[in-house]
């Protein structure tokens, strides 16, 4: 059970001895005093895990690496976070002997089901409590007013309130924001609701060029501050590329999306550097990926494995497969992207491979010959007209003539 859940007293009045676990995926928490308030309100333990290492390279990587993105917009910040912290959460379940582990995540949401069903992979006979999908629970507690009222009775410290009701989960990647007044989806999120970018209006006036490095798909180094730094750590990179995306607001969307149970959610992200990396990635595979390897992974990878972290079920064969299909694709994809921030815009000034040679300037070039002999296209252009002319010719007999429209 996390630190956060309210509902441990409860746990400990039924006779559990309760073991808290909390995950550091990057969320800016004053652990030391989450730790001091899960003891002080009945845990036996609490662990504090540091996962931002894994969770970037082992998640948010391969994310970029495919370019992941659910509905064409959202770029699974909430999603990428849960497997590390249920695999960690069952390491320190079965540490401590424990027949049970516990989440907080309501009984509408996707969250209940991404955690649940990483818990059963990676432990299948471990049991799982619900607290939101308990009768008992949720006939007390019909929402967050309820739970806000618990925990003003039982002392116990929360950073909801009920003049900001609304739901947010923080990591490394993103933070989300829901419920409260953002369930009706004509209502403007408040701009005090935003926490890690700047306002796109407020932003620096000039803006801030850097240059992204990638070795097989993945991110290896970012220059900035006119290349006087060097970022090649993954943790480090990634909370440069935070910084900048932050400080030039880059990053937000508000949007309604499909939850895999079947309901329609308002939901409202910012997710800063993932939003600058994933840009650029796409950028460069223009330069040094093959199309047809491109649109292959553009029309079934990309998809499928954003809807299988969208749905929880990165434990599982096909994510497996597919992760092996993102490694075959990105071998090419080798090189840097020029970039620059300017009020909640990344925009790219130019890109180059020194490996990888797809890109013929003068093949290309409207100025020159090159080996590419123009009167090739010729035959290439009869033999592509062949279908489309019998087409055009049933229709002008069938008296539909395309030229009619």
């Amino acid at each position: 059970m996390r630190s956060k859940d309210t509902w441990i007293t409860v746990d400990q009045d039924e006779g559990y001895e309760v073991v808290c676990f909390m995950a550091d995926v990057g969320q800016e928490e004053d652990f030391d005093a989450a730790k001091e308030k899960a003891l002080k309100i009945g845990a036996s333990k609490c662990y504090v895990e540091d996962l931002r290492r894994e969770f970037i390279e082992q998640l948010c990587y391969p994310a970029i690496a495919c370019n992941a993105i659910y509905e064409n917009v959202y770029l699974l910040g909430t999603s990428l976070a849960r497997p590390v912290i249920a695999r960690a959460q069952i390491a320190v379940a079965q540490k401590e002997n424990c027949f049970a582990v516990s989440h907080g995540c309501t009984g509408k949401g996707n969250d209940q089901v991404r955690f649940e069903l990483a818990f059963y992979a990676l432990q299948p006979s471990i049991k799982v409590l619900a607290p939101w999908r308990d009768q008992v629970f949720y006939d007390r507690f019909k929402g967050r007013n309820d739970l806000l009222d618990y925990a003003s009775e039982k002392g116990i410290p929360v950073t909801s309130t009920k003049s900001k009701p609304w739901s947010m989960d923080e990591n490394l990647a993103h933070c989300s924001y829901e419920a409260g007044i953002l369930e009706d989806p004509n209502t403007t999120p408040p701009e005090d609701m935003w926490k890690l970018t700047t306002d796109p209006s407020k932003a620096p006036n000039e803006p801030e060029d850097f240059t992204i490095t990638f070795k097989e798909g993945l991110p290896v180094k970012l220059e900035h501050s006119g290349g006087k730094k060097t970022a090649t750590d993954s943790v480090d990179l990634f909370l440069t590329a935070n910084a900048i995306a932050r400080k030039h607001g880059i990053g937000r969307i508000d949007i309604v999306e499909n939850r895999f149970i079947g309901l329609k959610s308002r939901g409202c992200y910012e997710t800063p550097g993932l939003t600058m990396l994933r840009s650029a990635h796409v950028d460069l595979e223009g330069l040094v990926m093959d199309r047809e390897v491109r649109a292959l992974r553009d029309q079934f990878v990309t998809f499928a494995y954003a809807k299988i972290l969208y749905n929880g079920l990165y434990f599982s064969p096909e994510r497996e497969f597919l992760e092996d299909s993102i490694t075959s694709s990105q071998k090419s994809v080798n090189g840097s992207v020029r970039c620059r921030a300017y009020k909640g815009m990344m925009t790219v000034l130019g890109r180059w491979s020194d490996t990888e040679k797809l890109y013929d300037e003068s093949e290309s070039s409207m100025d020159e010959i090159g080996d590419f002999a123009p009167s090739d296209t010729t035959g290439f252009i009869s033999v592509q007209a062949i279908r489309l002319k019998k087409f055009g010719k049933a229709k002008e007999e069938a008296g539909n003539s395309l030229v009619k429209g």
